[in-house]
């Protein structure tokens, strides 16, 4: 029997070299990650208008709030129902969904690569406020240290 956690998460923002740009603050696990994006980047300024933005399906809602004509998004597949028992994308729609996956699993590589550091991963029972942000903020910038030792080949990684 798996016991129940408290999970943590946090809004990172990546480039597709695989480098972190932005760790927001540690959230509760039931906070939507829409949530916590408005919170840190209140969407009354304008910060996606010059930048392209790869998004996944936790960010619905993002073009009516956000100013920017980047913002790739994947197509939520329509719901079931008595009309359409069998809902289907479209072959344009999975081939949209495909592209922004191909370059998504760049921002992915890099999340996990923070995870990486176990002590994001375990069980940790601290009792330091706000440690939980100086913790992935450290693992962040060791992240973006070997990211970059791998990207300039001082480091064979075995």
């Amino acid at each position: 029997m798996v016991k129940k956690r408290h999970t943590l998460k946090n809004t990172i923002i990546s480039t597709v070299d695989k480098v972190i740009l932005f760790v927001g603050r540690t959230f509760t696990g039931h906070n939507h990650d829409y949530t916590m994006l408005k919170t840190e980047l209140p969407p009354e300024l304008e910060w996606f208008s010059d930048v392209e933005v790869w998004l996944d399906l936790g960010y619905l809602g993002i073009e009516t709030d956000y100013a920017g004509a980047q913002i790739n998004i994947p197509t939520r597949k329509p719901r079931k129902s008595k009309a359409n028992p069998e809902p289907q994308l479209t072959p344009e729609q999975t081939a949209v969904n495909r592209a922004v996956s191909q370059v998504r699993i760049f921002v992915e590589n890099a999340i996990g690569g923070i995870k990486r550091y176990n002590i994001l991963v375990h069980c940790f029972r601290n009792h330091k406020e706000n440690f939980e942000d100086d913790i992935i903020g450290i693992c962040a910038g060791l992240w973006n240290f070997f990211s970059r030792l791998l990207r300039n080949n001082s480091v064979d990684y075995h």
